[in-house]
């Protein structure tokens, strides 16, 4: 979850290190720091604060080799003693991105040999046994391989020494990392966005993985110290994505870049239709025998897999079901052989949805299918399946065109099994596929209704409490519609389906609670319209938005939003987007930092 940058060079590294850093801000912003060596220089510069006060403070400082770290607190509160770059004894610098479980263990065991700590973080013994491994060897490589090999837990590191100044260090094992290869000069980082600028050629490293970089070549070695060759690839990616444009936020670029990555998420369905093959060469066979689905994801992954469940059983009659990764790795249920393991994340370097992903692999012959955004991460290279939905770079933290597109990639899966199982008629499904012709229309249409959001916003923003109800495949998007208020705005929301009401949340609602409702012109509406008189019976107000055809649901609503055209079974993906912008345009009504909400950061990759 932390940002990590690395370099050797010819030429001066600090502008690109805090470059980088600004690119990697979205994954971590409580502390920031870099780490400078080369002939007659060492040194550290670090603060408790944000890329911008980093830069401030490094001024004109300038180095050859570097480190440069942004950082998520997990050990230790946000201060410039726990802020990385790291020191081990006199010599050894390191940065760390992961979490150590026998860090505990290893700092007796190092203050025993007289290594005194300076910070409350778990990633200090690293530095500290590197340090020692050092003393023994005199050499940087062989220091850092047995470092690794006394760690527990999940970590990219990288480590520089004041005493070598023709190499840098890197390895991985369960957070990510991939190496930039330039001309006189190597590079790594946590993310590809960091090395856009420098670089386009990339090798990704696997779990396991250390890199020794020198200006004119890369080593790489596997978990067994034995040499390996990892492939290089050319990332075909703009260094502008990053760019805010007329923007105010990222998260605002994010939202209204969504019918471009919806309609390049669906450029091959629309030429090929829902076809099993978009998926994989086996996909056909492997969707016709599945007895069952199961669906693992976190946070607004997950509510996109809420919504497929409806999907796929309704099309195919498949059970469905759906898992918060976190909580399904630690379950012990074993799973029916053929079984499709749907697994979805952004970055596919999500630590709990990978240990998820392996878990099912463990507990029977199940076939992992991939809906991912980052190809050549760690969950594409794992899967036997692959969807890449193509959302582009998303900044901001809370996810906006990353659940849009996954929404579609699964509706286009729940198409695809429904083809291979023969479950639909040839012109119900030509029908899904239609729908999806006009998708990126219907959003684009959306986005003209910022402003009327803006005005609700203003409402919106003097509460300190919200509910949202939807029902069907609308009781997911509340719960993303609460999640994104709570992210961002810091407003206390929960999301229902609008049937649950009368079992307990009702209890809750006075005039001074707002009630967001989705509603869809489809055959649940009349039950919809219950639940609504329900809470307008005590004085709830009801803020409603509601497709074309839904007016029974008007009478006693506060406030009333209509969309411009019904969108079918498509209505989840429709509807998410004025929730996002109510989200955000209320974030900005109380002065949050809509793009980098206190507590949270982009990529989990720790547990």
């Amino acid at each position: 979850m932390c940002g990590i940058v690395g370099a050797i060079s010819e030429r001066n590294v600090v502008p690109m290190l805090l470059a980088g850093l600004e690119r990697l801000e979205y994954r971590g912003y409580d502390s920031s720091g870099v780490a400078l060596t080369g002939p007659k220089l060492f040194e550290r510069i670090r603060v408790a604060g944000r890329v911008a006060d980093l830069t401030a403070k490094v001024g004109d400082a300038s180095g050859l080799i570097g480190l440069a770290h942004t950082r998520w607190a997990t050990h230790g509160q946000p201060t410039e003693a726990n802020a990385h770059p790291h020191l081990g004894g006199d010599s050894i610098l390191i940065v760390h991105n992961g979490i150590i479980e026998n860090h505990q263990d290893l700092r007796t065991e190092l203050i025993a040999r007289g290594y005194s700590f300076t910070s409350e973080t778990d990633s200090e013994v690293i530095a500290h046994l590197v340090h020692h491994y050092f003393e023994q060897s005199q050499n940087l490589l062989a220091a850092v391989q047995a470092t690794v090999g006394r760690l527990t837990g999940a970590y990219a590191i990288g480590v520089l020494s004041r005493d070598d100044h023709s190499r840098v260090i890197c390895a991985r094992k369960g957070s990510p990392l991939v190496l930039g290869l330039g001309f006189g000069e190597q590079f790594f980082a946590s993310d590809i966005s960091a090395l856009l600028p420098v670089t386009q050629r990339m090798v990704y490293l696997e779990d396991g993985d250390i890199a020794e970089l020198q200006r004119k070549e890369v080593r790489v070695f596997d978990a067994n110290g034995q040499p390996v060759s990892r492939p290089s690839r050319t990332v075909d990616v703009s260094a502008d994505a990053a760019d805010l444009g007329h923007f105010r936020h990222y998260m605002q670029k994010e939202i209204f870049e969504q019918p471009t990555a919806i309609a390049n998420t669906l450029q091959r369905v629309l030429e090929l239709g829902c076809k099993p093959a978009l998926f994989g060469p086996e996909a056909d066979t492997l969707f016709a025998n599945a007895p069952a689905v199961r669906i693992v994801a976190c946070g607004s992954s997950y509510h996109a897999g809420l919504v497929a469940r409806y999907w796929i059983e309704e099309w195919t009659g498949l059970p469905v079901s759906v898992d918060i990764a976190s909580e399904y790795r630690y379950r012990k249920g074993r799973e029916q052989d053929g079984t499709l393991i749907v697994a979805i994340s952004q970055s596919g370097e999500t630590a709990d949805l990978l240990a998820a992903m392996r878990s099912a692999r463990e507990r029977g012959d199940v076939k992992v299918l991939a809906l991912c955004n980052v190809p050549h991460s760690t969950l594409t290279r794992e899967s036997d399946l692959l969807f890449l939905t193509q959302a582009g770079q998303e900044i901001g933290v809370a996810s906006t065109k990353a659940f849009t597109t996954q929404l579609v990639a699964l509706y286009v899966l729940a198409a695809a099994l429904a083809q291979s199982r023969q479950t639909l008629s040839a012109s119900a499904l030509d029908e899904i596929v239609g729908a999806l012709h006009r998708l990126p229309v219907l959003v684009e249409e959306m986005l003209a209704l910022d402003g009327e959001l803006d005005k609700w916003a203003h409402e919106l923003s003097h509460y300190n409490h919200a509910l949202f109800l939807g029902r069907h495949t609308l009781f997911p998007i509340a719960l993303e519609g609460a999640l994104k208020l709570k992210e961002i705005a810091y407003i206390h929301a929960e999301g229902y389906a609008a049937g649950e009401l009368k079992h307990g949340p009702l209890a809750l609602v006075d005039e001074n609670m707002p009630i967001i409702v989705c509603a869809a012109a489809d055959e649940l509406l009349e039950k919809l319209v219950s639940n609504l008189r329900e809470v307008e019976a005590r004085s709830g107000k009801v803020f409603l938005l509601a497709e074309p055809g839904c007016e029974a649901a008007h009478d006693g609503a506060h406030r009333v939003l209509t969309m411009p055209v019904a969108s079918g079974p498509l209505a989840p993906v429709v509807l998410t987007l004025p929730l996002q912008m109510l989200a955000y345009h209320t974030a900005c009504r109380k002065g949050t930092d809509v793009d980098k909400p206190r507590n949270l950061a982009k990529s989990v990759t720790v547990e």
